[in-house]
């Protein structure tokens, strides 16, 4: 199969880039809402099943287990495809799995919860693979990690819309030990899925190409993405980074519900349920904010201050106790906001013909969610729910040595900096000072020289 003819972020009109961006955006909702419900059905079945913490972490196995299993497959194949048609395979994936929820909960087994479970998380993966990587080459490198810190903020959005879903109908009255309403939940999920499949497949989507983008950060002399694949380290770090990041950031949600309530200061579950949205608004708050700051400080520094935060207060939360320990919480919340999305952009940066593959590679990462929950779940039966906080720290710390390492790397290679700086112009006058006026420019990096700077400032205004 002939992999589609295309353009680059930065050739796109500003009109088409803001529908293009607006579109994709509109994916991060979906497996937003669906992580959101998923931490809070982790506390509803131990309930309805009588299952212990360890056990009731299959569903985040399950989860994210399949991040890890088909994300590298998904890369492969939109490699070949394009990304609309692995959009069109993601949302279909993901509203089967929702459908199956229906019969899971009608007969009420927890084995068929977890088997769609694993089927949605095939079909996110696969978005993920797609939007996450299309909204970071949709425009310069500069403001890759202001552009999907902003599109991942709606996902923050539906992330504490599922808990406020779930405070009001899976935890009061008689749902609080039965399924009856997250059959019906799951069945609105799927026709979203449904609805958003039939809008993409009328929409005009452009093709951003792995050889046009290898094209343009050739023209200026940017060789970070040549060679073979094992050698781009920068992306094979990031995805030990985002697998020990993500493990702490889900295996911290998903016993949010069973902390607030173990604090021993009169939090039942459905006032933990509302407070645990409540964290989640602080995570997508945070996430906005970021988006300001990822404008003008450099992204891996702020990575790695955001980074040793994380690490401090997760510590805290596991060892102090009562409303100290639930304000660290918070606090930790609101640190994790621009982590994945950092790693992410920075993990894919001008990797030219190896975009969609890196992509693959970072968002398999996001299987370490399925190995620290029951980690932690196994603490919290040996000891208690705070003193299993613990097992995260490790996860914070490794992201933050990723980040440390890449602040070390540039300011080796092109000097300190604080400040987000612009490499596609950058190099772009490093090329002109080369040439002589006699000379002519490779490629249309003359062209380019004239419009590049209005480009990147409109896509700017277009972010912020």
């Amino acid at each position: 199969m002939t992999p589609p003819t295309g353009t680059t972020g930065t050739q796109l009109g500003r009109r088409q880039w803001a529908f293009a961006f607006a579109l994709v955006t509109s994916l991060f909702f979906t497996w937003g809402f669906a992580y959101g419900l998923l931490d809070v059905l982790n506390a509803h079945f131990q309930t309805v099943f009588g299952i212990s913490k360890l056990q009731s972490t299959l569903l985040q196995l399950a989860y994210f287990g399949a991040y890890f299993v088909w994300a590298p497959f998904a890369g492969i194949f939109m490699r070949r495809v394009g990304y609309k048609k692995g959009i069109h395979i993601g949302l279909g994936l993901y509203s089967i799995g929702a459908v199956f929820f229906w019969p899971s909960a009608k007969y009420e087994s927890y084995g068929g919860f977890v088997g769609s479970t694993f089927v949605i998380g095939c079909g996110l993966s696969t978005l993920e693979v797609a939007a996450n990587s299309y909204i970071s080459v949709l425009g310069t490198p500069q403001y890759a990690a202001a552009r999907l810190n902003f599109s991942q903020g709606f996902q923050g959005v539906a992330s504490f819309a599922g808990p406020l879903i779930a405070s009001r109908w899976f935890f009061t009255g008689a749902n609080a030990t039965s399924l009856g309403t997250v059959q019906w939940v799951y069945l609105a999920v799927a026709g979203l899925g449904i609805v958003l499949n039939i809008l993409f497949f009328f929409c005009d989507l452009p093709e951003i190409t792995e050889d046009a983008l290898a094209e343009e950060i050739d023209e200026v002399g940017i060789t970070d993405g040549q060679g073979p694949f094992w050698k781009q380290y920068r992306c094979i770090f990031g995805f030990v980074a985002q697998t020990a990041y993500v493990g702490a950031q889900v295996t911290i949600a998903s016993f949010a519900v069973n902390f607030l309530v173990d604090q021993g200061v009169g939090i039942d579950q459905s006032k933990a349920s509302q407070l645990f949205s409540f964290c989640q608004v602080t995570f997508t708050v945070g996430r906005f904010l970021g988006v300001l700051m990822l404008n003008f400080i450099d992204p891996a520094l702020l990575l790695a201050f955001y980074g040793f935060c994380c690490s401090l207060f997760c510590l805290l939360v596991s060892q102090l106790p009562g409303y100290s320990a639930v304000a660290c919480l918070f606090c930790l919340f609101f640190f994790e906001s621009i982590c994945y999305p950092c790693i992410f952009t920075l993990g894919t940066k001008n990797l030219g013909v190896h975009t969609k593959r890196g992509s693959g590679l970072i968002v398999m990462g996001v299987g370490g969610g399925a190995w620290y929950p029951p980690a932690q779940g196994a603490l919290a039966d040996a000891t208690n729910t705070r003193h299993s906080y613990l097992v995260p720290v490790s996860g914070y710390i490794a992201m933050t040595i990723y980040a440390v390492g890449l602040v070390v790397d540039q300011s080796r290679k092109n000097g300190f900096s604080f400040r987000n700086r612009d490499e596609l112009t950058n190099n772009l006058k490093h090329t002109f000072d080369h040439f002589s006026p006699t000379e002519s420019l490779p490629g249309d990096a003359k062209g380019r020289s004239s419009s590049e700077k209005k480009v990147f400032s409109d896509e700017l205004v277009g972010v912020a």
